[in-house]
């Protein structure tokens, strides 16, 4: 049997507004509209659909791994878009982990997602 992720919704106070930031700190394409969702697609068939909430919104997380050279780029792009939560729990401030040999960052989306860019997966055996 194979299994592969394929979408989740996320909602927000304007979906139009989290999917473009969304998309920008990660260079991704523009979010296309679909139904009553604002799409981010991913490689491998994967999107973030948004959706307008009609009440008030519980902060999810939601983990992507990018390479290390684009790290670099989303931290930097991070930065003057969202506030920076830190690392791992301790949610310190602009700290970048370096869990399992790779590098990872938390930032909050406008409505307080918690997103987190890191280059290696958590548990993959490196100290």
């Amino acid at each position: 049997m194979t299994v592969s992720f394929n979408h989740a919704i996320v909602y927000a106070t304007d979906k139009r507004r989290s999917a473009e930031f969304l998309a920008k700190v990660f260079g991704l394409p523009k979010p296309q509209a679909m139904w009553s969702f604002m799409t981010v697609a991913f490689d491998h068939g994967v999107a973030l659909d948004f959706a307008t909430a009609d009440r008030p919104i519980s902060p999810q997380h939601y983990a992507f791994l990018v390479s290390e050279d684009d790290f670099d780029g989303i931290f930097a792009g991070s930065r003057p878009r969202a506030s920076l939560l830190g690392r791992s729990c301790t949610l310190t401030p602009q700290l970048i982990n370096h869990n399992d040999g790779g590098r990872g960052v938390y930032f909050a989306d406008p409505d307080g997602h918690f997103l987190e860019a890191i280059t290696r997966p958590y548990g993959s055996g490196a100290a």
